[in-house]
Parts: C-alpha cells; structure tokens; sequence
C-alpha cells in the first residue's frame, strides 16, 4: 500500500498569524500518528513562513520515539543560514530525518512549483546526496515526469524520485489529464527500472489521488494543502483515514 505522509505547514501558517503555539504542530502531528498516518513531512524555509527550526527539533524528538513513522523533511538544498535559521543542510544534519526531500524552490515561490534541471544542478547535487546518505538518511529528489532528467537522478545517487503532480492535479477533469497522468507513470516505470523509489506530491486530493496510486511501485504520497483543508470540513483524523481508504 503506498505511504501517506501528511505535511504540516499549513498547520504552522495558522499557528503563526498569532503569537503563541496554538495550534501545536506537535500534537496536530500526534493526532495524525494516532489515525495511521504513515509519516509527517515539514518543508522549513529560510523565511520561515510556516515551519520553523524548533518544530523541526520537536518533531525529530517525536518521531525517534515512534520507529514506525517516518519523518520527511523537504527544502532547498541550498538554502543558507538567515536570522536563527541554519540553513537546510546543517538543520537537517542536526535533526537525522529519515528522508529528505530536496525540492529546488525559493523564497520568491508561493511554493514548490518545478522539478530540478539535473543538467545545470547535478554535479552540484551529488556530493550533497552522497553526504546526506552516508548519515543515514534516504534522499529523494523533486522531480518533473521528464525520462531523460529521471535518468540523471539515477546517475547522481539518488535513492528516490518524488514526482511533481502539479500539471496533474491542474488537469483533472479535462482532456489532458489522460496524457499528463501518463507522462507521470511511464517517468515511475523508468525510475522503478533503475532501480529508484518513487514518491509523488502537489495539489492531490480526494479527488484525483485515487487514479494517481494506480501508478504500480508508488511507495508514498505527501499532502498537506488539500488535506488541511479537509480537515477543516471533516476532522483531522477522519482526513487522515479518508486518505489512507484511497491508497488502500
């Protein structure tokens, strides 16, 4: 059955529109742990506009005690230090999830909206990949359903792909959707074949996550907008089996 890690920005974007820890990312992540969720996905930015550093100390603190959960944490490679913000790499070199996502945004992005281009940031990439692991961590790259830029995730070591589904999810309910959901399967075959993981994430829904977790070998989904905003209409931990019956 493939994975649901729920993502817990939007949760912090509401705690931080006030003072205070209300809502607790903490407990919201407890919540969904306590439902089955299968993980609990973060994406700290440098501008830390929803999760911060020290959510990321708890919830490593949280998830260590909870062997059977993985923590996912998602960002820029290549963010540096800003204010009490570390930077990525040493934050999650510090914290030891038990995978990390490198996605290729910015602060200028509302969000992560594009796969890495492999040919300009590859042989940047892969001694950060090689580092990453030889700690322990999974590292999976955000990626575009491009066969060529799937194949070079392969040559740089990465252990997984995590396939960008916002053309996907944009296309839902027209007559492109067919041929987009394809270019998203023939890129998971080949990155099966090379012997990748596959993850995939953006914009799924209770909508269109059924037809996407057809996609043979899909090993976990990460959602956190959608899911948020039907927590609001049905319960946290009603969503979280919602999501789960879909990937069942």
């Amino acid at each position: 059955m493939t994975a649901l890690s729920v993502n817990l920005n939007k949760i912090a974007l509401i705690r931080n529109s006030r003072e205070g820890n209300y809502p607790s990312i903490i407990e919201h992540a407890q919540l969904c742990i306590d439902q089955g969720a299968d993980g609990i996905t973060v994406h700290p930015r440098p501008d830390q506009r929803h999760i911060r550093p020290d959510d990321v100390r708890q919830l490593a603190t949280l998830l260590n005690g909870n062997p059977n959960v993985e923590f996912n944490i998602e960002g820029n490679p290549f963010a540096p230090a800003f204010a009490d913000y570390p930077g990525f790499i040493p934050l999650v070199e510090e914290t030891r999830p038990h995978q990390c996502t490198l996605v290729p945004d910015d602060d200028d992005q509302l969000t992560s909206d594009h796969g890495f281009d492999l040919t300009s940031s590859g042989e940047t990439l892969a001694p950060i990949i090689q580092r990453l692991k030889s700690q322990g961590m999974r590292v999976s790259l955000f990626m575009d359903p491009d066969l060529e830029q799937i194949r070079l995730a392969s040559q740089i070591g990465a252990d997984r792909i995590e396939l960008y589904t916002g053309p996907y999810a944009a296309a839902w309910g027209s007559s492109n959707m067919a041929n987009i959901f394809q270019q998203h399967l023939a890129a998971a075959e080949l990155a099966t074949e090379l012997g990748m993981g596959v993850n995939a994430g953006h914009d799924l829904n209770l909508d269109n996550l059924k037809q996407f977790a057809s996609i043979p070998n899909l090993l976990e989904v990460s959602i956190g907008h959608a899911f948020t905003v039907d927590s609001l209409a049905m319960g946290m931990g009603n969503a979280v089996l919602a999501y789960k019956a879909l990937l069942a």
